[in-house]
């Protein structure tokens, strides 16, 4: 298993941006993981306010950062009554998505935590904006907290394809969550079954290929589980439809707190973004999400 060494919580100070600052101090106690937080702070905009306001003292940028540095430490300050992890705090400046990347590389976290939403940095989270932006350009595993943190992860979805990305998927869940119920899942569909059905083929035609689909499929989830090194606590699921639909009702049948998932789809196209599942399932779901780069 891949152990988690280092994790960096990114907050805008805000009070929904305090639910993943609980979360990775939940994943931090139950891994071992040291803790760091960070707030970007908007000290760019102190000229305008110079030209604006008559008076204001030359040190204003310091004693804004000063504050702001207080207030980022009283809120590690509760984290370590809470829960009692330990978490450095760092208050940065510069363009959001830049100063959250530079934070990240030099602590070398090995996974990034984020608000779904916050009073600024998060908001409108899968429309466009900035933590789109930051998706789509991570190159570390990057949790997306959608829940109030009242307790470690209970059941974690883990939608594979097959594809390189599901094993690391299948070991940073069980790293993030290392006591959780872990389901692994494939959703398949018989390749080209759309174009057989308008051409009329005859039903039992299709449920023999989808079958011969299904038997595949499961022996490659299979040979997955084992090679992951996962037996006690997973529970493997093989489910025919469309993958989306069918993480989003597993999610809700199986009570889940967390879906990790890798990149879904393999072509050039949605490699070059969030694949298309992955983004919907992060817009849609209720659990926290957690995407591998």
């Amino acid at each position: 298993m891949n152990a988690l060494q280092r994790l960096l919580a990114a907050t805008d100070l805000s009070a929904p941006a305090r639910h993943a600052v609980e979360r990775a101090a939940l994943v931090a106690r139950a891994t071992g993981a040291r803790l760091d937080l960070v707030h970007v702070a908007a000290y760019s905009r102190v000229d305008e306010l110079r030209r604006l306001v008559a008076g204001l003292p030359e040190d204003v940028a310091s004693r804004m950062r000063e504050q702001t540095q207080m207030l980022v430490d009283a809120l590690a300050a509760v984290v370590r009554e809470r829960h009692g992890v330990e978490a450095a705090t760092h208050v940065a400046t510069g363009p959001l998505l830049q100063a959250i990347d530079a934070a990240a590389a030099a602590v070398d976290a090995d996974l990034l935590v984020l608000g779904a939403r916050g009073s600024s940095m998060l908001r409108h989270l899968v429309l466009g904006s900035t933590a789109a932006r930051l998706i789509d350009v991570c190159t570390r595993p990057l949790l997306v907290v959608k829940r109030p943190a009242v307790a470690e992860y209970r059941c974690v979805l883990v939608p594979v394809d097959f594809s390189e990305a599901s094993l690391p998927a299948l070991r940073l869940a069980r790293a993030v969550a290392p006591r959780a119920r872990l389901v692994p899942m494939h959703a398949y569909e018989a390749p080209f079954e759309g174009k057989l059905r308008v051409a009329s083929v005859e039903e039992r035609y299709l449920e023999e290929y989808r079958e011969q689909a299904r038997v595949e499929a499961e022996a490659k989830m299979a040979s997955l589980c084992d090679e992951a090194g996962l037996r006690e606590g997973t529970y493997p699921m093989v489910v025919h439809g469309s993958a989306p639909e069918r993480i989003l009702a597993l999610e809700d049948d199986e009570d889940c707190d967390l879906v990790v998932m890798g990149r879904q789809g393999q072509s050039r196209v949605e490699d070059l973004l969030l694949g298309s599942v992955s983004r919907r399932v992060l817009a849609e779901a209720e659990a926290d999400v957690l995407v591998l780069p």
